[in-house]
């Protein structure tokens, strides 16, 4: 099984003074995978990264790559490269001639370089590019001439730091595809560092959720969004509702929680009758009825907010708490019958509201 991995790190702990950046971190990144580090500002992604480049030594720790150990080893005698959020180009050099940087500094013959530029700028969809300055290049262009810099290295694996964080909004979306489709073609190992949950979700393999220097959870995206393993996980990735009550009976793979008033279901985890527990449950898997029933919690709407294909609604139930609800706008006027105010019945499959699982300290 170790030979499938890329990149081994191992008890990585890095210090800048009294803070610690980064916390005992132990992972692998497998060969050809895409994998994300994500989190909050200050929570020791971009330290890894660099840790992972070499541009950071850690105070503790090893870090191996392909079976060697590199922790020592200064970046240019690693086989990695990365891409900058501000993509560092040089604004003299045209697009040509930053893309052969790296390879003119290993003094690679001439008709090499030129036969490993064109292919990496195709590889990125600039061919007929190569004479352009880079104050004639778009945001998306511009980082697409860093990618084939990168890539025509030939790494073992590519380290993006927030590549994509300098585009707007539209061609992010557009990057996050080709991208994933890049890394796809090329076949070695991303490792991408972003606080962005939606762009994160979208292109991974695996998604490491980081949190005050350490993983709180790791797996593949759609793990990670349906059974967070933590709070900080289920409240960072996308919208989470959270009700916190006592496990009043397990009967198979349903569990029935009273809190106060209140009693609802979720699917069965290890807890038992006494236990308190919190559940997490998604917006989009909760539904609104006008009709009252027995497995329904009772609520009235308080807000509205039209989001174009679906409406967020935020409904008070009891004891002062709110849900957030998502409904999609199948038709022009699916949400016309429901106003603030109005009284509605909230229900949802047992199994899609998850309980966190508890951590003793």
């Amino acid at each position: 099984m170790e030979e499938s991995v890329e990149v081994s790190l191992s008890n990585i702990t890095k210090r800048f003074g009294a803070v610690t950046a980064v916390d005992s971190v132990s992972l692998a990144v497998r060969r050809g995978e895409f994998l994300t580090l994500l989190g909050p500002s200050g929570c020791g992604k971009t330290t890894l990264l660099r840790v992972i480049a070499g541009f950071e030594m850690p105070d503790q720790g090893r870090v191996v790559l392909d079976g060697e150990d590199v922790t020592e080893l200064p970046p240019y005698r690693r086989e990695v490269t990365t891409v900058f959020q501000h993509y560092a180009l040089f604004p003299h050099l045209n697009v040509f001639d930053n893309v052969a940087f790296g390879l003119e500094r290993r003094r690679v013959p001439g008709e090499q370089i030129r036969k490993r530029v064109r292919e990496a700028l195709e590889m990125v969809k600039l061919e007929g590019l190569d004479s352009r300055q880079p104050g004639e290049l778009s945001g998306g262009q511009k980082q697409r001439v860093a990618l084939a810099r990168a890539l025509v290295l030939e790494p073992r694996v590519l380290l993006l730091d927030e590549p994509l964080a300098a585009l707007d909004l539209k061609l992010r979306k557009q990057m996050q595809v080709e991208l994933k489709l890049l890394q796809q073609r090329v076949g070695i190992s991303f490792v991408y560092v972003t606080h962005d949950q939606e762009e994160a979700l979208t292109m991974s393999d695996r998604v490491v959720v980081m949190n005050g220097g350490r993983i709180e959870q790791s797996g593949p995206a759609r793990e990670i969004y349906e059974t967070p393993a933590t709070e900080f996980v289920a409240e960072f990735i996308g919208v989470s509702n959270i009700l916190e009550g006592i496990v009043d009976s397990v009967n198979g793979h349903i569990t029935t929680i009273k809190a106060g008033p209140l009693s609802f279901k979720a699917a069965s985890d290890n807890s038992r009758p006494g236990d308190r527990v919190r559940v997490v449950l998604r917006p989009e898997n909760l539904t609104l009825n006008t009709d009252a029933s027995h497995e329904a919690l009772e609520g009235k709407i308080d807000a509205a907010v039209y989001l174009g294909e679906s409406t967020q609604l935020r409904v008070a139930i009891d004891g002062g708490r709110t849900l957030t609800v998502l409904e999609q706008n199948r038709h022009r006027h699916h949400s016309a019958g429901k106003r603030i105010g109005d009284t509605v019945y909230i229900t949802w499959e047992p199994e899609s509201a998850v309980i966190l699982p508890q951590h003793t300290n």
